[in-house]
């Protein structure tokens, strides 16, 4: 039998995906965690390291916190380019995603795989994240 990824996890763990889906089964056919259980999850959860602070949207179908913006993002509106193959790219910041040649997108991975037509780490495309030895060829503008 192949078990492919449940969503939400990256695992390939199958025990652990197997328990994960009857969880999740359990939870569709019962009704999931008790208000009470929720309410002190979101009591006890600040405590906890971040680590072990579950993603409460398996449970309830909201977000728990909002994820923190990654440091790596220039700020909101502004535009990162990129030339690739004598062609200019250019991808605006949005608070929620990117939008490139007028259309949204939810990382940067996308796009550069879109440009690229092969798998690229989207920070590094985009020169947000450096490799050792690699040129910058990209610029973001506010």
């Amino acid at each position: 039998m192949r078990v492919r990824n449940a969503g939400g996890t990256r695992t390939r763990n199958k025990p652990y995906l197997r328990k994960r889906l009857a969880w999740q089964i359990q939870a569709l056919a019962e009704g999931g965690l008790s208000e009470c259980a929720l309410a002190k999850i979101e009591e006890l959860a600040p405590l906890a390291p971040v680590r072990w602070r579950p993603d409460m949207t398996v449970f309830t179908g909201v977000p728990m916190l909002a994820r923190p913006r990654d440091s790596r993002l220039p700020a909101i509106g502004s535009t990162v380019a990129r030339v690739h193959q004598s062609v200019e790219h250019q991808v605006t910041v949005l608070a929620d995603g990117f939008e490139y040649q007028g259309q949204r997108h939810t990382s940067l991975s996308q796009i550069a795989r879109l440009i690229s037509g092969t798998p690229w780490n989207g920070y590094t495309f985009f020169g947000l994240q450096r490799r050792p030895g690699a040129t910058q060829t990209t610029e973001a503008r506010a």
